[in-house]
């Protein structure tokens, strides 16, 4: 009963008090560091939502277009690998894939870079979030015909090339039976697709797995890309592949793509560290703005002391009233932040608007 009556006095204090501080010479610092809080939390919350929405399209495209779940090397018994993977309830596809680089020649003489994957002419129909991430726009994702190639939009662009153009793999990494320099590799653009990671727009394309056989010879290896109910078990289905089939080699997106979520890591710490000294700022502002109501409320102090109140009790007063400016000012950045977070591409539209 004691802590009740102490925690209904305290609370009616704190509260006279910070009604009387809206008229006060202190109104506008309590109202500062609320600001100052509020502001906080929405940068917090709007840039952790910027953050992951980004880095779940990156991801979502780098793991179905380029790295996969797993990716398994050194396959010698194709036959009981597919059934293996077709048998394992934790394995949605498993794409058979050859790759290469090469250096391209497309219209007037453009050249660009790429990484030529070939690929089964029919895995937008087995692979369903591959055909969702890499999304065509223009022609088809057809390489039923020999010498047909589908290209990123960027690479597209590098090469001044579009749907019927023509396009030769002039240089191409290989085995020995491979020439490195070639005019005679050239293939016929059937589509052009688009995906939410550029370096896949302006670096991938795709042939067929036959075309791959052909031209990347004898000595290329060929790579299965596994496709993983939940990619956080890709640990778990390393060790059931190792166990069953010990000479494959395995490699899981985690290490293939070490160095994209290294970086994205230390992209997140240093936001975090910058939305972290905001608070510092705001902490130390409601600081002082304590200090100086405790400053102006001497004789009100006193009175509470000689009417019994303890020292703690009173301290309690001022903590109080500190955490309702920091409660206020969180709730607000909170309802603003998911405000934003809701209607982001208006925002973003407004704000293009009002600078043009």
């Amino acid at each position: 009963m004691r802590f009740l009556h102490t925690a209904r006095w305290i609370s009616f204090v704190s509260g006279r008090f910070a009604r009387v501080d809206r008229t006060s010479r202190s109104a506008a610092a309590s109202s500062l560091s609320a600001l100052g809080i509020a502001l906080g939390v929405m940068t917090l919350i709007v840039s952790l939502s910027v953050m992951n929405g980004f880095q779940r399209g990156f991801i979502d495209a780098i793991m179905e277009i380029s790295s996969y779940h797993l990716r398994v090397e050194n396959v010698v018994d194709e036959d009981s690998f597919k059934s293996f993977c077709a048998k394992s309830p934790l394995i949605n596809v498993a794409t058979p894939f050859y790759e290469a680089q090469s250096l391209m020649v497309g219209r007037n003489g453009a050249q660009s870079a790429s990484l030529v994957r070939a690929v089964p002419y029919d895995i937008c129909i087995k692979d369903c979030e591959f055909a969702k991430q890499a999304e065509v726009y223009a022609g088809s994702f057809d390489l039923t015909e020999p010498n047909s190639i589908v290209l990123g939009s960027e690479l597209a662009r590098s090469l001044n090339a579009g749907v019927g153009s023509e396009v030769s793999l002039l240089a191409l990494s290989g085995g020995n039976d491979v020439s490195l320099f070639s005019d005679t590799r050239v293939f016929t653009v059937t589509g052009l697709f688009f995906s939410g990671y550029g370096d896949i727009n302006s670096s991938f394309s795709f042939i067929s797995l036959e075309d791959g056989k052909k031209y990347f010879g004898k000595d290329a290896k060929k790579i299965y890309g596994l496709k993983l109910k939940k990619s956080s078990e890709d640990s778990f289905v390393a060790r059931s592949i190792s166990k069953v089939f010990p000479d494959y080699s395995t490699e899981s997106w985690r290490s293939y793509n070490r160095t994209f979520f290294g970086a994205l890591r230390i992209e997140k710490n240093m936001l975090m560290l910058l939305v972290i000294l905001i608070f510092v700022v705001v902490a130390v502002n409601i600081y002082n703005a304590m200090r100086r109501i405790v400053f102006e409320r001497r004789e009100e102090i006193a009175v509470l002391s000689a009417l019994g109140g303890e020292k703690k009790e009173v301290q309690a007063v001022f903590v109080l009233q500190g955490f309702s400016i920091g409660f206020k000012g969180a709730l607000l950045g909170l309802v603003l932040g998911l405000f934003l977070c809701t209607n982001m591409e208006s925002v973003f539209t407004f704000i293009a608007e009002s600078i043009i």
